[in-house]
């Protein structure tokens, strides 16, 4: 019998081993993304960094090899783009989907001055007394239309920071703190259609929207436990999933709840894309509480 979470018009039937990776090839995933001819990018800690899948689980190609110490977050833009957040590094990377490399914000190694210890690594958050510069330990990375990026820049830092398409650092915002503009590690960021910055503030339990010059404009009261990313399809339905609580929530772009399922076995949930197909796919553990391996389930519209 088919598993089907969700309720109302969101409803799905789940895929859990929906990936074919060839044999031998272990692939603990921390990302997903998804570009416009449903390539499906898995972003993992094993030895093959990046591998590609089609919509239907089987694999096309992997890149990556011998990069990204900690691969942290991964991202297709409109023009199909992959955009990767090597965290422990520090840096943002461009690539082409074949893995050719495009463009790199950030110095190797170098971590920015905001009062962590920047000889550890990890959530450092609560150490956090002030912004600093990019990077330090950044978490997560979203494109405009316009071609501006946005980082959010959150293990070890409390800030968004904003470049031109061509890498130039404009302008950066936010401060540690629980109140409208502050943050408590800023995880995942995305633009979404009405041109606002959408950020998950992880550790405030929250969603804050921002304009693109970083005013503050609104936060999603939608009782959300610890909200890592944020993916919007063309409908403007927001699918989160809730790292700290182990839930999948799918809002509306006002911040109301459309559908939510998981639980504590689902606990460090990471990632979220979808396909052409209204399909979505959730990076979540690979068995209950204390798993430290992910991987990428589908869930098909039922």
């Amino acid at each position: 019998m088919a598993n089907i979470v969700g309720s109302g018009d969101y409803r799905y039937e789940v895929i859990e081993d929906w990936a074919k990776l060839p044999d031998g090839w272990d692939a603990p995933m921390a990302a997903v993304a998804i570009d416009s001819q449903d390539r499906v990018y898995g972003f993992n800690r094993g030895e093959h960094r990046v591998i590609v899948f089609d919509r239907d689980g089987n694999f096309l190609s992997s890149w990556g090899e011998g990069q990204f110490p900690f691969p942290h977050a991964i991202y297709a833009d409109p023009h199909d783009n992959i955009w990767i957040v090597e965290r422990n590094d520090c840096q943002i990377m461009k690539f082409t989907p074949e893995g050719e490399l495009l463009l790199t914000i950030g110095k190797q190694g170098h971590r920015s001055d905001t009062g962590a210890n920047n000889s550890e690594y990890g959530s450092l958050h609560e150490q956090v007394t002030h912004g600093g510069e990019p990077f330090n330990l950044p978490a997560g990375v979203g494109v405009a239309l316009s071609g501006d990026i946005f980082v959010a820049d959150g293990y070890a830092n409390c800030r968004v920071h904003r470049f031109t398409a061509e890498g130039e650092h404009t302008l950066s915002w936010g401060e540690p703190g629980t109140g409208p503009g502050q943050f408590m590690l800023p995880h995942g960021v995305f633009v979404d259609s009405r041109g606002r910055v959408l950020v998950a503030d992880r550790e405030n339990d929250r969603v804050q929207a921002f304009s693109q010059d970083g005013e503050y404009l609104d936060e999603w009261q939608s009782e959300l436990i610890g909200p890592a990313t944020i993916w919007v399809d063309s409908d403007g339905a927001a699918f989160v999933p809730e790292h700290n609580g182990g839930y999948f929530s799918i809002l509306t772009l006002d911040g109301e709840r459309l559908a939510r399922w998981g639980g504590e076995q689902y606990r460090s949930c990471h990632g979220s894309a979808g396909d052409s197909q209204g399909s979505i796919y959730f990076v979540q553990p690979t068995s209950g509480e204390g798993s430290t391996g992910r991987r990428i389930v589908k869930y098909v519209r039922a």
